[in-house]
């Protein structure tokens, strides 16, 4: 399990190395970042971690997402940006591999196929170990996986987001590729942190997210009210029992499924990390397998910016969303 993938909340960097130092310390082996988190600063955090870390660790960052998470954002995967960044990603890192290597999104003006030969040379300059992709289909899995084999696949997997399993995962299970699912605590309101109350008219998941909206909130908090019956019955955070559910799934679909839990406080790591040693019984993975049933709204509001949504929208050039005025 990763330490975190902190791409939503605000953290002093002072408190995240300790942080990712406490992770390593208790076991965590995959730090997983990427360019566009904080412009590039959270891979320079990162950096000044594996300085004295680096042997301890794999190391993922991504590329192809131009401008920001948060506002106006679009994918990019020609050759020579590639190249481009992942030079200024390795030096960031002070690294001189990186272990996986993610394109973002696919570029829907490059095909895919000429994004992961360019990706390739990377693999053939020695300048990173194995290839990944991100929110990709089924059919551009296999295409990529052609051009050079995959190694892992980050889409959004989890309790109340289960589109990939149609199509994703069975690619995934047939090809032998990982599944590393983001956001695999619904960004906090699987680990139940979310409430009416507690998103302000400004929150961003609110903006970026239908199922944050006011139409869809209260519809949703009842949605998940099978996890948080699960946790009191196993005396498990919500947290834990969201993370134990992907690792049932995993074994059920036969592919190996590391979650990336958003994680700032090293109490919530050492929970997080706990929940690898949970097993549920098939009568508990069955009452979390009927939340996603009752969850209202999408994953994003964006076409074409997620695997299902790209299947909705195949001719979608537009990849870019303004959410501030």
């Amino acid at each position: 399990m990763s330490v975190f993938n902190p791409t939503e909340m605000p953290v002093e960097p002072d408190e995240a190395r300790a942080t990712l130092n406490y992770a390593i310390d208790i076991g965590v082996t995959f730090i997983d970042t990427a360019d566009v988190y904080g412009r590039g600063s959270n891979e320079e955090l990162v950096g000044s971690v594996l300085a004295t870390r680096r042997a301890e660790v794999t190391v993922a960052t991504k590329f192809g997402i131009v401008g920001d998470l948060h506002g106006t954002r679009r994918a990019r995967g020609d050759r020579p940006y590639v190249r481009r960044c992942v030079d200024a990603s390795l030096a960031r890192l002070g690294t001189d591999v990186i272990d996986l290597y993610y394109l973002h999104r696919p570029d829907p003006d490059v095909p895919i196929e000429e994004t992961v030969g360019a990706m390739a040379e990377l693999v053939a300059a020695g300048k990173v170990r194995h290839l990944g992709l991100c929110e990709v289909t089924a059919g551009e899995l296999r295409r990529a996986h052609e051009v050079h084999p995959i190694a892992a696949v980050q889409s959004e997997w989890s309790v109340w987001s289960r589109d990939v399993e149609a199509d994703v995962v069975p690619a995934m299970a047939e090809l032998g590729v990982g599944f590393v699912p983001y956001s695999p605590l619904g960004r906090g309101f699987l680990a139940g942190t979310v409430s009416a109350r507690s998103l302000a008219a400004g929150d961003l998941r609110r903006a970026l997210m239908p199922r944050y909206s006011d139409g869809n909130l209260a519809t949703n908090l009842a949605a998940v009210r099978g996890i948080a019956a699960v946790a009191e019955q196993t005396g498990l955070t919500q947290a834990q029992v969201s993370l134990a559910w992907l690792k049932a799934k995993g074994r059920a679909f036969g592919l190996p499924v590391v979650p990336i839990p958003g994680t700032r406080r090293p109490a919530h790591v050492a929970q997080n990390l706990a929940a690898t040693a949970v097993t549920l019984t098939a009568e508990q993975t069955a009452v979390l397998d009927d939340v996603s049933a009752a969850v209202a709204g999408e994953r994003t509001r964006q076409p074409g910016w997620t695997s299902s949504s790209r299947k909705t929208h195949p001719t979608a050039r537009e990849m870019a969303v303004t959410t501030r005025s």
